[in-house]
Formats: C-alpha cells, structure tokens, sequence
C-alpha cells in the first residue's frame, strides 16, 4: 500500500490502529475453511492484506471506504474470520493494495428497546459478547451456529447465517429489523418499522451482501427474554426415509423442537462410535431388540419462560415422533450434544494433523427434492474422493424442505490436497445445483460465486451488479467475492 493511504488512514483511525506487521496481516488473511488451514500448514500460497485496519466507530468505517475509495484501494471487512467459503480472503481484484477493514473496535451495545424487544448492536460483537450485553436487560439472541464463539453481528448478517436454534429463534435475517451500512457513497441505513409495503424491503439487499455492497456497522435486532428452561433429548428413528418424513411432518404442524437435528445412519454410526463404552454397548443392544435397523440419531431441544410451557411443547413435537417409531434414548444424550456442540474445530485440528482432509459442505432443498439431493451429494463426494466417510444430517427444517449438512473425511492427498478438496468440492457443487440451493448458511464468498448463475439467473446477477455499482463505483468492497 502506498504511503499516502497510510498515512490519510493512520491519522483518521491512530497510526496504532493501523498495523502492517507480517503476523497482523497473516492473522486476517484468511478464513477457516479447510482450504484456508491446509494453506496456512504450508501446502500452498493465499494473499495476504497489505495492512489492517481498525476504526472505532461507525463514522470512521464510513471515513475508511472514503479513504480507499479516493485512493483504489480494496477492503476487505473481517468480523470473526470465521467464513468457510473464502469470504474474508484478502483479494485485491484488480486494485494495487488490499486493506482488511478488522470491526472488532466495534463491539457496544447501542441500546435496547425493551417494550418492542428490538435492540441495536454494533458490528464487531461476537456471538457470546452479544448474550452478556442482553442478558444484562433480561434478553437474548438466541442465535448459536457452529461460529457461535467468535463470529460477529455484522458476520451473521452479511451472509443470513442460521443458528442451530432456528426453528424456534428464526434464522438471523428473521431477527433483523434494521441495519447501518457504511458505502464508499455514504452512510446507507433502513429498517423504521415492523412491517413496510414500500416496495421492495431493501433489509434483504443488504443483509447477505457480504460486504459486497456495504459495510455493516450496526443491527437493530429482535431480542427474546432469557429462556428460563432448556430441555435438550436424544431420540433414535429407524431410517433416513422415515427419520425425515418424521422431521417433515413437524414442520408442517409446526409443533418443531426450538433445535431439531437428525442424522443419517453414517453419522450416527460415528457418534456411537466416538462413545464405544457400556452404555453404547447397552444401545446398541436395546435399539435391536426395539427393531431399529438403521438407526438415525435426533436431537430435539426445546427453550422457553417455564416448565410448563416446555413440557406442553415437548408433548406435542413428541406425540407426532411417536407413530413413526422413535425411541427415546434420554436427557443426557441431548445434554452432551449441547455440551459439545462447538467442539468440532477443536476435533478438526487434530484430524487434519493426523493427514486427514476433513471438510463440511451444506445445502437445501424442498422436502420431495431433499433424499435425491443427499444421494447426489454423497455418488459425488464417492466418485472424486473414492474411499471416504460421508456423513450428512438435516440441521434446519422448515414446512416446505430443510437444509443438508455434510461431513467428509478422507485421507489427505499429500501430493496435491488443495486440488484433491477442490474437485471434490466442485463435483458436490455440480450435484446441488439444479436440485437445491448452493449455500444454505454459509454464503457465496468466492468459493460459490460461479454457482449464483445457476441460481438466480442471469438478470439477477445484473440486478446484483447494478446495485453495486450504485453503491461501490469503484468496486473497492470485498473484490471477488459474491459476484
């Protein structure tokens, strides 16, 4: 980066809120896909930003985009750097410098509103700050995807992340009611009331742009009271078929648990697995004697103001599992899977340091599309990857489909791992498009952009375009990304 930019955003932000040392760069230069972390174990290159930037407030975001913008500089905004679809890589387009715009400074609550439950929050705070700053009024999110621990507020609205507790919260695009954005034209803000016929709601233009056409710096959010019960149960259907028929059916009567995830056989065979002790011993024993062929493990928890509120709603998801023969395993399965639920990074790290290629990949479709799309993921992962273990489960359903979440573990391609993941990641690709959509949760970023075509169109895409250029006529924001 030149030294005229430097100097313009060291004396806006501070020159200690400016930093170009090689490790503050490495350190947002990426996100945590497996791509990103086999790169940063040395099997490969990836662009690193040319500095990091940190405003403290909302006025200053929107001073940076100038600053870049008179200067052809790109941004990259960086929340949590948690994307796994290369959505924070430091891509410069055609600019000659890349700047990673880091929101962390940004981390107050604004103000809660608590008759109409509406609070606004600043961009930079994470998932677990966001709770504290609530519950001090008595509120909640309820928003915990797997990113939970160190993703942001403007992260999960940059990219309609959905929590594990969306059937009940609602996925987070449902939460918004108002968003800030800074653009290289101006401050951009919307959202004044609950419900709006002034055209179309341009919330949802931004919300999933992925700093493609604005920096998100604050989000007015509907807030829930702190549940005063949790009540989390394991239960086991006998077969994917039947298992999703169940799930379906509680959409559809809209009697769905708060968190309901069901697995196939392949991932509840590794569940049981990674707990092979008497107790998995006495499972395995009681499910055959119950008839249970292929057993499918469900999760279901359920949150709410008092006992009985969750007790009346345990009884009616409850009384629809039970004609499709779902056996109650208990309280502390449900329990440990809470317990556990944010472990998987952890347990990634120690397979990928063990040579395996160790990757998630998600999806949805329409319930009449859904088993045709989990069996056209899986012949894909099979025919690119050849022996693999792929296991898949329905994390979020909805009255009209539900989404797909897949695992997949291999045996590193020492050779060539990056290309070894990257066919396998486009033939599942290929798989989904047609059938369901490219990305329930995870977003586009750069690694789904060639996939949006398919999707919605090609004058969608020019729609998209436009509005960019509307906002960004430079093209500085997060370049290469989303389109």
């Amino acid at each position: 980066m030149g030294e005229q930019p430097k100097r313009d955003l060291e004396e806006l932000v501070g020159a200690g809120h400016v930093l170009v040392t090689p490790g503050e760069r490495l350190a947002r230069a990426s996100g945590l896909s497996y791509l990103d972390l086999v790169r940063r174990r040395g099997f490969g290159d990836f662009p690193v930003p040319d500095a990091v930037v940190l405003p403290g407030n909302p006025d200053e975001v929107q001073s940076v985009l100038e600053i870049c913008a008179r200067h052809d500089v790109g941004v990259v905004p960086f929340g949590g750097g948690t994307s796994v679809v290369g959505g924070v890589a430091a891509l410069r387009g055609d600019k000659s410098a890349v700047i990673a715009l880091d929101l962390t400074r940004l981390g107050e609550l604004v103000s809660v509103d608590p008759v109409s439950r509406i609070a606004v929050l600043q961009a930079g705070v994470t998932g677990p700050e966001a709770d504290r700053l609530l519950a001090g009024h008595g509120f909640t999110l309820g928003h915990v995807p797997q990113s939970y621990e160190r993703a942001t507020i403007g992260g999960f609205a940059a990219t309609r992340s959905a929590g594990q507790a969306s059937s009940g919260y609602g996925r987070f695009e449902d939460m918004v009611k108002g968003v800030r954005l800074a653009t290289p034209r101006g401050e951009w803000k919307l959202g004044v009331a609950p419900a709006s016929a002034a055209g179309p709601d341009l919330r949802h233009l931004a919300v999933g742009s992925e700093g493609a056409l604005g920096v998100i710096t604050e989000v007015a959010l509907r807030v829930r009271p702190v549940p005063e019960v949790r009540r989390y149960e394991g239960y086991v259907l006998d077969g994917w078929e039947n298992g999703t028929a169940a799930i379906r059916e509680l959409a559809q009567r809209h009697v769905l648990a708060d968190v309901t995830r069901l697995s196939d056989v392949d991932e509840s065979e590794v569940s049981l697995a990674l707990n092979d002790n008497w107790k998995t011993k006495a499972l395995r024993r009681y499910l055959k004697a119950r008839g249970v062929q292929a057993p499918c493990l469900l999760i279901v928890g359920w949150e709410g103001a008092s006992k009985h509120e969750v007790s009346r709603r345990r009884k009616e998801t409850t009384r629809v599992l039970e004609p499709y023969g779902a056996v109650r395993i208990g309280a502390a399965l449900g329990e440990s899977w809470r317990r556990g639920r944010f472990s998987g990074p952890r347990q990634r790290d120690a397979l990928m340091d063990n040579g395996v290629c160790v990757e998630t990949l998600e999806t949805a479709a329409y319930w009449a599309e859904l088993s045709d799309l989990r069996d056209a993921v899986r012949a894909a992962l099979t025919a690119t990857l050849g022996r693999a273990v792929i296991m898949c489960h329905v994390s979020h359903a909805y009255e009209t489909g539900a989404s797909l979440y897949f695992t997949v573990l291999t045996a590193r391609d020492e050779a060539d791992p990056i290309g070894q993941w990257q066919r396998a990641k486009a033939a599942a690709s290929e798989a989904i498009t047609g059938i369901g959509t490219i990305s329930h949760h995870h977003a586009i970023g750069a690694d789904h952009a060639r996939y949006l075509p398919s999707e919605i169109g090609e004058i969608g895409v020019e729609v998209l375009r436009a509005a960019k250029k509307v906002v960004d006529p430079a093209g500085i924001l997060n370049p290469g990304k989303l389109l």
